[in-house]
């Protein structure tokens, strides 16, 4: 599929993830915490993940009929070489208790290559995307990482554990760190959007561990589009798969990652 091919699909995907949008955004006027299911310990889901999941992959099967899918919600799991890697609503938790911020991530996938994504933050309007090659845009508009050099004049985004508390006591000691030494910590509870907003200048570091495929596919394409860097803990490619994920806007790269490694590896 070549990148003319993925930039002709776009609008269509975009198109896609605006309309599970607005579904979610029309379930949430009305929406009842009675209707919340638990999947695990502080793991929720409701019928509006699961339906907003059956519009995208329907979607999704007319757009690239050849491709698998890697789903959240379990409504279609075939892979095949090109893959769909899919969060119907990254941030339930936010959704089901009426907190903005909550989103819709799709990404294509190619032999474990990232090559397009879209991040539609449902409560701002805001729509994120990326072909591989071709750049970031937020509402079609060109977007770059913060020129921000130093992590003393940096914000730091990240997710907080909710039910892997393995690493919790490393967790903590790399927020204490931060907390003293840069403009502050944000935990906005969806990741998706956390990684479109270092994209897009508003933060300037994200890391996270126990993150799932299609937390992070899309964002971390629109990260590298927009010059910003994306590596596992240890700094490696395996941030897809290895559930751990470290993103910068490139000039703290290395200050940021010291933390981190140190903490963490």
């Amino acid at each position: 599929m070549v990148i003319l091919t993925l930039n002709t699909i776009l609008p269509h995907v975009v198109r896609t993830a605006k309309s599970a949008g607005a579904f979610i955004k029309k379930e949430r006027e009305t929406f009842s915490y009675k209707k919340v299911e638990v999947k695990g310990l502080n793991d929720l889901v409701s019928y509006v993940d699961k339906t907003a999941e059956e519009i995208i992959v329907k979607e999704l099967k007319e757009i690239v009929p050849e491709a698998g899918f890697l789903v959240e919600e379990n409504s279609a799991n075939e892979k095949k070489e090109y893959n769909w890697i899919v969060d119907p609503l990254d941030g339930t938790t936010n959704f089901v208790h009426g907190v903005p911020c909550y989103a819709v991530s799709i990404a294509l996938e190619h032999k474990g290559e990232i090559i397009l994504g879209v991040v539609y933050e449902v409560s701002r309007n805001e729509c994120f995307s990326a072909v591989r090659g071709c750049g970031a845009f937020l509402n079609n508009n060109p977007i770059k990482v913060s020129a921000n050099k130093t992590l003393k004049d940096s914000l730091i985004a990240t997710g907080f554990p909710i039910y892997n508390f393995t690493k919790l006591d490393n967790y903590l000691e790399a927020l204490k760190f931060f907390m003293q030494n840069t403009h502050g910590v944000r935990r906005i509870g969806a990741a998706a959007a956390d990684l479109c907003y270092l994209a897009s200048g508003r933060v300037d570091a994200f890391f996270e561990y126990n993150l799932n495929p299609w937390d992070v596919a899309a964002g971390a394409l629109i990260i590298k589009e927009a010059g910003g860097t994306v590596t596992d803990f240890s700094g490696g490619d395996n941030w897809l798969y290895g559930k751990e994920i470290v993103c910068t806007n490139n000039l703290v790269k290395d200050e940021f990652f010291e933390v981190i490694r140190r903490r963490f590896v």
